[in-house]
């Protein structure tokens, strides 16, 4: 590999830094560097960070790929400054055996992209009923760590104890997505005034809260560890706060979506809007924002949710829930976190790279930006500002609840291990 050498960027947006790159690593970090021979990147006022890292991206393959693949999926990611992304275990056949998580992994080496670490499902089949093969996913070639049935959530509580005793011998987690599913049958959008004046069925913030309630304490009595997926109330967050000062080893994410947008776009009745959990509120964004910013929540993850345009362009009850997300996650941080002025960019680094490698167990990422680190890296041009044009996407899908919204901020380029997945804004 030859050299690069980045000048004059910004490093986690502090004062202006030369940085040099030696086939996989950084070599050098300073001012007025040289290398011979080596290629020059001018970034005056960019912002460097280390490569994002993703803990919750649907890639859909196997058995959706339709809707992603592997590939479309690391480009998105790589377009949006990611160099990981951890795979979700809802899958056709669902990740739940050593193959399966291992088939994942080689199509993540193969794709060459981004590095994709599997996620595997806690129960066969997702169905909540017996755990699956924890073990084995973990002694795998995918050497899994992170273990989550999102999608549905693990409502037995037995269940989930055993869970968290079998996955703390090896240091794992399990990530919960909380959604006590009796209190949401026909459930359509958030609970509240919204919900009640356009008759749509209700989902009730305590359907969250009350299985994160349940699943801190379990984590406290078993002495494990959990994640909460998307936290999305302002009742989560002061759960989640009161674990955290009673020292249990509580962990949670939000997504973009839920830092930007409320149950009031709902009125439009435009499928893009639903997910899962719901858009809440004013109140709950604030909350959510305050969160982040304080640290209670730890991380922000895309909850990348891609779906064939059939799946989205038909009536609201029967769209299927989900957003895209990676191709627009910094920008929307930048808006929501930066802008506001509750985080700065070395913030922004802890949440979208270090803390998700941490909690993922993921070596080679979320390091910092230093000599003898790897070169994966992120190169943001943060004056920027531009309309989303889902047209333009890399990932195969489509429903961005962005477009024609502008947004603060691009990826210029994306280096992983030292070699540029995207140059000036476009993939390599």
């Amino acid at each position: 590999m030859s050299k690069i050498l980045i000048r004059g960027a910004k490093v986690l947006g502090g004062e202006a830094q030369d940085v040099l790159i030696d086939g996989e690593t950084i070599a050098e970090v300073g001012q007025n560097l040289s290398a011979e021979g080596a290629q020059v990147i001018e970034a005056d006022g960019q912002v460097l960070l280390p490569g994002l890292v993703d803990l919750h991206t649907h890639l859909r393959e196997p058995g959706r790929e339709d809707s992603e693949t592997v590939l479309t999926g690391t480009r998105a990611a790589a377009s949006g400054g990611y160099t990981a992304v951890f795979a979700m275990a809802n899958t056709f056949p669902v990740a739940d055996t050593a193959g399966v998580v291992e088939q994942v992994w080689r199509l993540g080496k193969e794709s060459g992209y981004c590095d994709v670490q599997p996620i595997g499902a806690v129960t066969v089949g997702l169905e909540g009923k017996k755990l699956s093969e924890l073990g084995a996913m973990h002694e795998s070639a995918a050497r899994v760590t992170v273990f989550s049935d999102d999608g549905k959530c693990v409502d037995d509580a037995v269940i989930m104890r055993r869970a968290l005793e079998y996955v703390k011998a090896f240091g794992g987690v399990v990530a919960q997505h909380a959604q006590e599913p009796r209190l949401t049958e026909g459930a359509q959008m958030n609970e509240g005034v919204v919900s009640a004046e356009l008759g749509l069925g209700g989902w009730p913030a305590v359907a969250e809260e009350s299985i994160i309630a349940r699943d801190v304490l379990l984590a406290e009595h078993v002495g494990s560890r959990v994640h909460i997926c998307h936290l999305s109330t302002a009742g989560s967050v002061e759960i989640v706060r009161w674990a955290k000062s009673r020292g249990i080893d509580v962990t949670a994410e939000v997504t973009p979506h839920h830092l930007l947008l409320t149950d009031e776009l709902v009125r439009s009745y435009d499928p893009v809007y639903k997910v899962n959990p719901p858009l809440r509120t004013e109140r709950d964004v604030m909350a959510l924002r305050e969160a982040l910013a304080d640290g209670t929540i730890d991380i922000v993850a895309t909850d990348h949710a891609p779906h064939p345009h059939e799946d989205k362009d038909c009536e609201w009850a029967a769209a299927a829930m989900g957003m895209v997300g990676l191709e627009t996650a910094l920008s929307v941080v930048q808006q929501t976190m930066v802008e506001t002025g509750l985080l700065d960019w070395a913030g922004v680094a802890e949440r979208m790279s270090h803390a998700p490698a941490r909690i993922g167990s993921l070596p080679g990422h979320g390091r910092p930006v230093s000599a003898g680190e790897p070169a994966n890296l992120t190169l943001v041009e943060t004056s920027y500002r531009g309309v989303v044009d889902p047209a333009h996407f890399a990932s195969r899908s489509r429903n961005t609840p962005y477009e024609g919204r502008e947004l603060p901020g691009r990826v210029t380029h994306t280096f992983l291990r030292g070699r540029a997945t995207v140059v000036d804004g476009k993939l390599a």
